[in-house]
């Protein structure tokens, strides 16, 4: 059963393998045509009219929050529950990242607990809502929240590549959006990778400048910029991984979908929620029970693969834990001590997934 961080999963057509090697034998590896035709083809699939290329889904948040100009004394709106790469950017940048709580059945940002700290906060600058593990958050509510504080909002869709809510789409929900393509995300580029989205030229322009030393198309630089590139070869690989995407999406969901029906009557185990309106892209499946250790055990035994994601909330870490009460997070403090990702991945087969449930069944019941 493979390991739901098995980075041999993700598989690279051969195509994708001579892609590769034209870019090598063209002998252009950075700033060169095949990242611009990923940037277009990445921006058209979203829905936007600017996607930048850059070299993480660390360095997009960064460039996205550099570029609105988000600094020094800013407080910027991150849930509790998330992986540490959406808080860091803000402290490199020496804003103040403000937790707040999350939905008890999606696990995404709680409107309401967005309001509440926006409300209190003395330097409201910026929001950063995470669409974890492939659900989209409420990104209307979230919206009319930014509007009345005037808040710039950037979507960590790093787990949610295409992922829909509504009428919102991955990326194309708040002034910009910011993905990832590690080697374990829905898509990569066979390394570390990333892309920001927007529509606001502007914004687009000044990325790219901060994505190479600061510098505009004369050479000139206009900002404190460093080397935030894409190189060719990872471009080159992610636009086939771009003609595939979706069609993984959708196992993935039919997978989990497969999942949810298995454990539906198995007590003790609570399967994740997908809203009515959404396209869920299942990054992980990630359900939640009582006896975790217990549970993790059985199934380690039985060699089926599971992972915590993330056992130590993003507010607990020894760099930010001095900044928030954790009393003013119970939804976040509660799920991270129950929480469990099962086997997902784009390959799944039906009868392993009627194993792991199976495996599931007998533990619990």
């Amino acid at each position: 059963m493979p390991d739901t961080v098995d980075f041999t999963d993700i598989r690279v057509s051969e195509d994708a393998i001579e892609a590769v090697e034209d870019v090598l034998r063209g002998g252009r590896y950075v700033k060169g045509p095949v990242v611009e035709r990923f940037e277009s083809a990445f921006a058209e699939e979203c829905g936007v009219d600017h996607a930048v290329g850059v070299s993480s889904g660390t360095a997009a948040l960064r460039l996205a929050l550099q570029a609105a100009d988000v600094g020094p004394g800013d407080d910027v709106f991150v849930p509790g529950h998330t992986f540490f790469a959406t808080v860091s950017p803000v402290l490199s940048l020496g804003a103040n990242p403000v937790f707040v709580d999350v939905d008890s059945e999606t696990y995404t940002m709680d409107p309401d607990s967005l309001a509440d700290a926006a409300a209190d906060a003395e330097n409201p600058a910026a929001v950063i809502p995470v669409h974890i593990y492939g659900c989209l958050a409420e990104m209307g509510a979230i919206r009319s929240i930014a509007d009345e504080h005037d808040l710039f909002v950037l979507e960590d869709a790093c787990q949610a590549h295409f992922g829909d809510r509504g009428e919102d789409v991955a990326g194309a929900a708040g002034d910009a959006g910011a993905f990832s393509f590690y080697p374990s995300k829905n898509m990569t580029v066979a390394g570390d990778g990333g892309m920001v989205t927007t529509d606001d030229p502007d914004l687009a322009r000044e990325m790219r400048e901060l994505r190479n030393h600061g510098r505009d198309d004369a050479g000139t630089h206009l900002h404190l910029g460093l080397n935030y590139r894409l190189d060719e070869t990872n471009a080159a690989v992610g636009i086939d991984q771009l003609e595939r995407v979706r069609d993984w999406n959708e196992r993935r969901n039919a997978a989990a979908q497969r999942y949810t029906e298995r454990l539906a009557d198995v007590d003790g185990v609570e399967t994740p929620t997908e809203p009515d309106d959404a396209f869920h892209v299942y990054h992980l499946y990630v359900v939640q029970t009582d006896d975790r250790d217990g549970l993790r055990e059985h199934l380690d035994d039985r060699g089926i693969g599971t992972g915590i994601h993330y056992e130590t909330p993003a507010h607990r870490h020894p760099a930010v834990e001095d900044r928030t009460d954790p009393d003013t997070l119970p939804v976040t403090e509660r799920l991270v001590d129950r929480i469990v990702s099962l086997p997902m991945h784009p390959r799944i087969e039906d009868d392993e997934v009627d194993t792991v449930c199976e495996a599931i069944a007998g533990y619990l019941e």
